[in-house]
């Protein structure tokens, strides 16, 4: 295997006392709406009807201000391995993490919004160097999207899902991976089946919790399930729950000066997403920890990324290739309580290549964080699938 390239330097993450404190007093000084008008009692979906209720947010915020230790997760992220480089003039960070073992493949996880390279650091280890001796071993490349994290935020247009995707066979290629596998959910999802359709001569194969049909298609021969599934993700983005994405399209500026000047709201524009798109009744912490949830804002709050992440809405929402089609092995899990699922005559169309199909009884939007025991394991099964496939 080829020597990384001189380009890649070592990095660390390490927020100062200073900014620290700063979050503390705007959270201690923080001016809060009164309380939702709908559905305060009783616990249930409902009760989110209007937004984050206020109680529930008080409570976070709280824990945020004298519980939270953001020194753990820094650490967490130097155990791994922290690295930047430049690729097109802008500087991108990322985690990288070698297997011991002789037979590891590399892996390259894409995360999307609100999410960032917090959704994978529980993964890592077991995805590198697996308890299982049977299981896939794989060198682990986690890198923050342009805007997001300790990435350089981008200065002008330009840094879309396609231009993300060769960027990604760059990074790889300085790391001395030729070829590889992929992962991505969310913008993840749509800049892995780019790599697979872009770059075969690079890509062993993907998994892809995101599957993304080309336009045009009819529910002729659906089952009723399927037929559910469109009807539920069309009324998603054409109804009131897609109003975020398309603020996030339209008035990414807008929305970015409450998102990089409150922490509060900040947290509230996050929290919404985790609790509306997770597996749960009432609450995303009924499978996702508060650290879990404030490791991914607080990476928000200090690289003051809230305006520039919700960018690669304005560059790339609804922006998929039509004609774009991935001969690569494919393995698709389509989670019941995620914000979009694609039936898998529909997926075809697109994936040509699909060696492994999987609907779990559980999960939403945020697999890895709700289920993770589960998603580090059809992970590694549907790699193993896609490895196979491609020998």
């Amino acid at each position: 295997m080829p020597a990384p390239s001189s380009d890649v330097r070592t990095f660390e993450a390490r927020a100062t006392d200073a900014d620290l404190d700063d979050l503390r007093a705007r959270l201690a000084a923080a001016r809060l709406p009164e309380p939702e008008t709908v559905h305060r009692a009783a616990p249930g979906p409902r009760r989110w009807g209007q937004g984050v209720p206020l109680a529930d947010l008080v409570d976070v915020v709280d824990y945020w201000r004298t519980g939270y230790d953001w020194r753990s997760f820094e650490e967490r992220l130097d155990r791994i391995g922290q690295f930047r480089t430049t690729i097109d003039d802008l500087g991108i960070h990322f985690l990288h993490r070698r297997s011991a073992r002789a037979d590891a493949a590399p892996l390259l996880l894409t995360h999307g919004w609100p999410g960032s390279i917090a959704e994978f650091i529980d993964a890592v280890d077991e995805l590198a160097d697996p308890e299982d001796a049977e299981a896939p071993a794989f060198h682990v490349v986690v890198p923050s999207l342009p805007g997001f994290g300790y990435s350089d935020k981008p200065a002008a247009t330009g840094w879309g899902t396609e231009k993300i995707a060769a960027a990604w066979v760059e990074l790889m290629e300085r790391l001395g991976y030729g070829r590889f596998a992929a992962h991505g959910g969310d913008w993840g999802g749509n800049i892995t089946t780019v790599l697979g359709g872009r770059f075969p001569e690079h890509v062993l194969g993907i998994h892809t919790t995101f599957a993304d049909a080309p336009p045009g298609l009819t529910t002729d021969g659906l089952t009723a399930v399927e037929r559910k599934w469109t009807e539920e993700t069309r009324d998603f983005y054409e109804g009131p729950h897609g109003a975020y994405a398309k603020q996030q399209a339209t008035r990414p500026q807008t929305i970015g000066y409450s998102l990089v000047d409150s922490p509060v709201g900040l947290l509230a524009w996050i929290l919404d997403k985790f609790a509306e798109w997770s597996d749960t009744e009432d609450s995303p912490f009924e499978t996702i920890s508060r650290d879990r949830i404030l490791d991914d804002v607080t990476l928000y709050w200090l690289t003051r990324t809230g305006a520039s992440s919700a960018r690669i809405y304005y560059e790339s929402h609804s922006s998929m290739d039509p004609a774009l089609r991935v001969d690569v092995p494919a393995a698709i899990t389509m989670y019941p309580r995620d914000i979009e699922k694609c039936p898998r005559p529909w997926a075809a169309e697109r994936y040509r290549r699909i060696v492994r199909w999987k609907e779990p009884e559980t999960g939403g939007h945020f697999p890895s964080l709700e289920v993770p025991e589960y998603f580090v394991k059809d992970l590694q099964e549907g790699l193993a699938a896609v490895l196979a496939a491609g020998r």
